[in-house]
C-alpha cells in the first residue's frame, strides 16, 4: 500500500462521507418490506380484483333495479315463487 496515492483513497473516503450511514439505516428501516413479486401472487391478486369488480357492478345494477322499482308495490314471495314454477 506504500506505493498507492493517497489521492485515491481519500477520494473515497469523501464519498463515503458524503452519505451518513445512520440516515440510509433510517430509511431503510421505515420503508416497508416489498413482498417477492410471483407470478402466482400476482394472478391471485388479479383474480381478487376480478371478483371485486363483479360484485361492483352486480350492487351497481342493484341499486339500478331498485331505482326504476320506485315506489311501485312489490310482488310477494309466494306470488313470485308461483310465476316461476317453484311452488
Amino acid at each position: 500500500m506504500a506505493g498507492l496515492p493517497a489521492t485515491r483513497f481519500k477520494c473515497r473516503q469523501s464519498k463515503i462521507e458524503k452519505k451518513p450511514m445512520g440516515d440510509l439505516i433510517e430509511k431503510a428501516a421505515r420503508r416497508p418490506a416489498q413482498p417477492k413479486l410471483t407470478l402466482r401472487s400476482l394472478h391471485e391478486e388479479l383474480a381478487a380484483l376480478n371478483q371485486r369488480v363483479e360484485e361492483l357492478e352486480d350492487l351497481r345494477e342493484l341499486n339500478q333495479a331498485i331505482e326504476r322499482q320506485g315506489n311501485k308495490p312489490l310482488v310477494p314471495w309466494a306470488k313470485a315463487k308461483k310465476q316461476l314454477g317453484l311452488a
